[in-house]
């Protein structure tokens, strides 16, 4: 194996494994927030209960994200050596930024874990909003950093050489909004889902039953509003990539020669030599009004593009078409249970739809995972959009593989032992009924 492909896939098992930890990060101290604050205000034991149990496996979920992210930070110095001189001046201020974010987080989850009647309650409910705030501002400030990556400013770029240098115009990039505000969407939508599966699967054990109730109370609105605010945001970055970056979106969409009035893809698996498409279903003029608003715009095919700069289609097509799939899954979950709230009638006390959601937990990762490979993969061969590629950046010395096999030992272990605990933590919750 080549020293690219090797390290181009300890990267993508590397954010594929921190992407899970951040998210959770990001989306439960929020919810942990509702929770504590509607104690706050009607003393209910319940939420108090909810509250530490949230608390406790955000803990857990957090230090697993530390280590992890840490890590990942030393392998883009290690195995992008070449990506990192050119592009650390230019958006090093948001990943300082990030750690700065990273460590305020810290600092406010401290307080709130071990503030418990130690600082007063309006207090300690600030600080566990703060704690989401902190880690939300993480997450954004990471985007800018790979949104940057996608559509590159803020420099000029001289005989191979970055001048002129404007960190803030770097850092607020043209893919920036709409990259941040579909992956915060993503994120609550994938914790969401999941938590529903961990509670449903309490609910289905017959343990801990009110605790259980309380807290699909409020991850199912949530998984709601983020199943509908999807669609709208993906349809926006859709749109936004069709400008920026054309060649990703045929790379999704598989779609081959420039043309007008062309077909929206549903499945199918592309063969990039005979340029066809199987098995798929196709909406007549459907991609030419998702891209640009008219049945009958053109729409830049891969052949547009010289062969060496084309992405490969046959990764971001089908993980493009799992994550649309897996959101419109979620968007019907989410208007069966507003029908059944409308017919007064509570899903959650019915077997089937507890057994659903369980088996529903892990999609909202998987699209997770799936859009942030149409986003790396559809970029290829670029590190830096149109500016440096991949194979320009990369660390071309022996023992890249030992390195793959170390970094895979300790997030094996950190995963082990993280889902452990949590397992543990899931188990003694749901044997308490109420905190006392």
């Amino acid at each position: 194996m080549d020293h690219l492909l090797m390290a181009r896939s300890q990267m993508a098992f590397s954010l594929a494994f921190h992407i899970i930890f951040a998210a959770i990060s990001m989306v439960m101290p929020f919810l942990m927030y509702a929770a504590y604050r509607r104690y706050l205000k009607h003393r209910d034991p319940i939420d108090l209960q909810l509250t530490k149990a949230w608390m406790k496996g955000s803990a857990i979920i957090f230090a697993t994200g530390a280590v992890s992210g840490t890590a990942l930070s030393f392998q883009l110095g290690l195995l992008w050596p070449g990506f990192m001189e050119h592009a650390g001046p230019i958006f090093g201020m948001p990943f300082s930024l990030e750690g700065a974010a990273f460590f305020l987080e810290a600092i406010f989850m401290g307080l709130f874990m071990y503030g418990w009647g130690r600082i007063p309650e309006r207090r300690h409910l600030f600080f566990g909003l703060m704690m989401g705030v902190c880690g939300l501002m993480s997450g954004l400030l990471v985007i800018a950093a790979n949104g940057w990556m996608n559509a590159p400013t803020g420099f000029d770029w001289v005989n191979g050489q970055a001048e002129n240098i404007h960190p803030w115009k770097a850092m607020f990039n043209r893919a920036w909004p709409l990259q941040a505000l579909h992956m915060l969407g993503a994120a609550f939508q994938a914790v969401s889902i999941a938590a529903l599966g961990v509670h449903c699967l309490g609910l289905l054990r017959g343990t801990g039953r009110a605790f259980h109730l309380r807290a699909c109370s409020y991850l199912m609105p949530c998984l709601v509003v983020s199943s509908f605010y999807m669609p709208f945001t993906g349809d926006l970055s859709a749109k936004s990539v069709a400008k920026r970056q054309p060649e990703k979106l045929a790379a999704m969409e598989a779609h081959f020669e420039t043309a007008t009035r062309v077909p929206l893809i549903i499945g199918g698996i592309p063969n990039e030599e005979t340029q066809e498409v199987k098995y798929a279903i196709k909406i007549p003029g459907g991609l030419s009004f998702l891209a640009f608003g008219n049945f009958n715009a053109e729409v830049k095919g891969l052949n547009a593009f010289p062969e060496g700069d084309r992405p490969p289609v046959l990764v971001p097509h089908i993980a493009f078409q799992l994550m649309v799939g897996i959101g419109m899954l979620l968007l019907t979950v989410s208007l069966v249970w507003l029908y059944s709230k409308w017919k007064k009638r509570n899903l959650f006390e019915c077997k089937w739809w507890q057994r659903l959601l369980l088996c529903l937990a892990p999609l909202g990762f998987v699209a997770l995972e799936s859009g942030w490979i149409v986003t790396e993969v559809g970029r290829q061969p670029w590190v830096i959009y149109r500016i440096m590629r991949t194979a320009d950046s990369v660390t071309a010395v022996p023992g890249l593989g030992w390195n793959f096999i170390v970094i895979f030992g300790l997030y094996g272990v950190l995963g082990f032992l993280s889902f452990g605990l949590l397992w543990k933590w899931f188990q003694i919750e749901s044997a308490r009924e109420e905190e006392v």
